[in-house]
């Protein structure tokens, strides 16, 4: 089971979900990257995707002085071999990207959860 891309091809992928999502919503997130690594902390190895950042709703007046931008890394290796077609991996991507900027917004998985983003 598992799905291969070449890295280019996954990262076009992130870039492709990235513009499905809402202009007025992109257009509100502030000092955030994404990023793409082959595979997640070796004590997460299921993990598909990381928000490393100060969330949104938690930033105060001081926060941008200095401040480093915001990371959302998704994660290939378990992304491929969770899915058994193309098909299957890009609406994976398109679920974690989104999971992972629901993060930024201050959402947390509960409320996540409640919303049916599993």
């Amino acid at each position: 089971m598992g799905v291969r891309m070449t890295r280019q091809e996954f990262e076009d992928a992130v870039g492709d979900a990235l513009d499905e999502v809402p202009p007025e919503l992109l257009a509100l997130m502030d000092n955030l990257v994404f990023l793409v690594e082959d595979e997640p902390p070796e004590h997460d190895p299921d993990l598909l995707g990381v928000y490393d950042g100060t969330p949104l709703t938690e930033r105060g007046d001081a926060w941008a002085m200095g401040s480093l931008p915001d990371r959302i890394t998704l994660f290939q290796g378990p992304l491929q071999r969770m899915c058994e077609d193309r098909e299957e991996l890009l609406e994976e991507i398109a679920v974690t990207v989104v999971h992972e900027i629901a993060h930024h917004f201050g959402i947390d998985d509960d409320r996540l959860h409640e919303l049916g983003w599993d």
